[in-house]
């Protein structure tokens, strides 16, 4: 199977029949995520990740959904070191739930495996995730149960990106950088929220997210912004650093397509 969902190489659904035998050894590393510039982020994380991340929204259309700024050019996760440690603070559920995923089959879910996660074995370290019998174990049933919860904050995302796309909220941005080592770079290929624009919805709209804790969510993703001056203060110090007027824009890695007059984040 080809890469898929960005960090999962070869998904195969869990059975009792072809896993019966099998443990999963839990790594302390991130090594899985080292070349990923952003993920996936839940409505329900906004106000866990704000400390640590900026928050902005990727793809186009129905596609888009939130996502968790990691680097400032593609291939680049300034929040894993050399040694695969976590360094980024708050860690993405899409994180977390790694090596399981749903797979859908149109209302139908099935829980899944990726078959080329270092830790899983058929030598009993770790975690089994049946037992003789064939039956779930603990371990495999806390794990269905947060997958379960993740697909359902799923849903809930999609529909608070698919209202900010119906009131016409989001637009195409930029976003100016310093590095550090005073490195001057450019951040696009995402959309953010217009603040005038929110500021301006319909009387009727305002309440429904007031009530849905949607109006809340604005407002965190905006503040989040300012984590990219947090995120440039990471970046590495290359070992000739360039002029600032030679410093390529580093672009951010989705579907979006740049706009030609992009808004700029301050």
């Amino acid at each position: 199977m080809s890469k898929q969902l960005l960090i999962y190489e070869r998904v195969v659904p869990l059975s009792s029949e072809a896993h019966r035998d099998v443990s999963v050894k839990a790594l302390d590393t991130f090594d899985f995520a080292r070349d990923l510039n952003s993920v996936p982020l839940l409505a329900a994380e906004f106000t866990s990740a704000v400390p640590d991340h900026p928050i902005v929204f990727a793809g186009q259309g129905e596609a888009i959904f939130p996502a968790v700024l990691l680097g400032l050019q593609d291939s680049q996760n300034l929040c894993v070191d050399a040694a695969g440690a976590w360094t980024g603070g708050y860690v993405p559920a899409f994180l977390r739930r790694y090596p399981f995923v749903f797979s859908q089959d149109g209302g139908n879910f099935t829980l899944c495996v990726d078959e080329t996660y270092p830790g899983l074995n058929r030598e009993g370290r770790g975690e089994r995730l049946f037992d003789t019998d064939g039956n779930r174990t603990q371990y495999l049933q806390t794990m269905l149960t947060f997958v379960q919860q993740y697909q359902a904050q799923f849903e809930r995302t999609r529909l608070f990106c698919q209202r900010l796309v119906a009131l016409d909220l989001l637009e195409p941005a930029q976003a100016r950088f310093t590095t550090a080592d005073g490195r001057a770079g450019t951040l696009n290929g995402f959309t953010t929220i217009n603040r005038e624009r929110l500021k301006a919805i319909p009387e009727e709209a305002l309440k429904e997210m007031f009530a849905t804790d949607e109006l809340e969510l604005c407002f965190v993703h905006l503040h989040s912004l300012q984590n990219i001056t947090r995120l440039a203060d990471k970046a590495p110090v290359p070992a000739a650093a360039p002029a600032a007027e030679e410093t390529a824009p580093a672009t951010f890695k989705s579907k979006a397509k740049a706009a030609p007059a992009p808004a700029e984040v301050e």
